[in-house]
């Protein structure tokens, strides 16, 4: 064996005792509170996957879509004939269109209705709250009101917060919390979005 293989050998080896020690450490089963967060593109997007991956095992899962409800979303309209999945969605699209705080408001606390019953729901394995760090940058939710009911959920059930500027209270309570930055945007250059790509 060359001395460049039996290095490679060597620190594969270190590797995978550090591996195994951390798998051996990780002895707890629960749900998590997972936060994609930051100025990058894909938090929503991410979400959508591990959604996808949840109800590819059979799991229940419930969506709550605060900001991007109305817009065509192509992750719902494939999924959103699994018997498995529920999705509620603010019903004024973006708050900058509708430029009405009252309005807004309302319907935000009528969405949080449907984001309360699946969060205090045993069944429900997994609960998406899309672009809620919005709702409470506006002052539609109360940041109290939103973590009692994230604490309250069942033990098993995981829980993804999505959205620019996550609150310093939920980033503290997270189990994980991803910071997606960006380095270049395709819309800051004056191309459109992308069906199919970025919707």
């Amino acid at each position: 064996m060359s001395d460049r293989n039996t290095r490679h050998k060597a620190s594969m080896e270190k590797l995978k005792a550090r591996v195994d020690e951390k798998v051996a450490d990780a002895t707890e089963q629960r749900g998590l509170v997972l936060i994609n967060t930051g100025n990058g593109k894909g938090k929503t997007t991410a979400a959508w996957g591990t959604v996808t991956r949840a109800l590819g095992y059979g799991y229940k899962v419930g969506v709550v879509q605060f900001i991007k409800g109305l817009w065509e979303c192509g992750e719902r309209n494939r999924l959103e004939e699994d018997p498995n999945l529920s999705v509620a969605i603010m019903a004024t699209g973006f708050t900058w269109e509708t430029q009405n705080r009252e309005a807004d408001t309302q319907a935000c606390q009528e969405v949080w209705q449907d984001a309360e019953k699946m969060l205090a729901d045993p069944d429900t394995y997994l609960v998406v709250l899309d672009e809620i760090t919005y709702m409470l940058k506006f002052g539609y939710l109360d940041i109290a009101t939103v973590k009692a009911a994230i604490e309250k959920r069942p033990r098993e059930q995981t829980v993804i917060i999505t959205g620019r500027n996550a609150h310093r209270e939920l980033v503290t309570m997270a189990d994980t919390v991803t910071d997606m930055q960006e380095v270049r945007h395709a819309f800051n250059n004056g191309i459109q979005a992308r069906r199919g790509i970025d919707f």
